[in-house]
């Protein structure tokens, strides 16, 4: 059984990847940097961690797809699905072009979408699995000047509370990370703090699952 992550960058990224690679799971990241995994998969291997990296873009559903099943192959079935893809652009509403907030749903949620369909049938076929998403603060707290990233966050919060709804009946815990907050290291939003909270979210019981969990530092 492995873990899977979606977004696998710097900072929040690689401090959720390397916090479950500490629970012996194989690790599966996903990113559109083939350096940039390089460079991830490296420390982690250093650490005796099993890692396998796909190249793919989250606004892509058939790349995403492919890199999820290609990693299955690699490492096994998926047991922690988080998807950590996002796009961070500034922009009010006045200036935010159509074309814009839609290259911002196409990541923040499509992919997200995708993502969670190309593992959940296995995770049903098994009874158990987890799908984590890391959402934002400003999908309650909107600010003009993050339009396109507060949007898709909200969207993002609905989508997975309707899959909670739905593969919670189905032995699969689908919750999500709110983070209202900046992150950055040695701060209360450091991000092997926040990773803390995926890891607490996937040990919790059936029958306690929480659908979202506010982090606030």
């Amino acid at each position: 059984m492995s873990f899977v992550i979606v977004g696998a960058g710097p900072g929040l990224g690689q401090a959720i990847a390397r916090r479950f690679a500490a629970e012996g799971m194989p690790v599966g990241l996903i990113a559109r940097s083939e350096a940039s995994l390089a460079t991830l998969a490296e420390g982690l291997q250093r650490s005796g961690a099993a890692v396998g990296t796909a190249v793919a873009d989250a606004a892509d559903p058939a790349s995403l797809a492919s890199a999820l099943a290609d990693l299955e192959t690699r490492l096994g079935p998926v047991e922690v699905l988080v998807y950590n893809a996002a796009r961070m652009t500034r922009g009010k509403p006045s200036e935010l072009t159509p074309a814009e907030l839609q290259a911002h749903l196409a990541v923040d949620v499509v992919g997200a979408l995708a993502a969670a369909q190309a593992v959940a049938p296995g995770m049903v076929e098994r009874g158990e699995g987890t799908l984590l998403f890391t959402g934002g603060g400003y999908a309650e707290r909107p600010w003009a000047g993050m339009t396109g990233l507060g949007v898709g966050k909200a969207a993002l919060r609905n989508l997975a509370r309707c899959m909670a709804q739905e593969y919670g009946e189905q032995g699969i815990h689908v919750a999500t990370v709110t983070i209202y907050g900046m992150v950055r290291p040695e701060t209360e939003f450091s991000p092997d703090t926040i990773a803390e909270q995926y890891v607490a979210l996937h040990r919790e019981a059936p029958g306690q699952w929480r659908t979202e969990l506010d982090f606030r530092g």
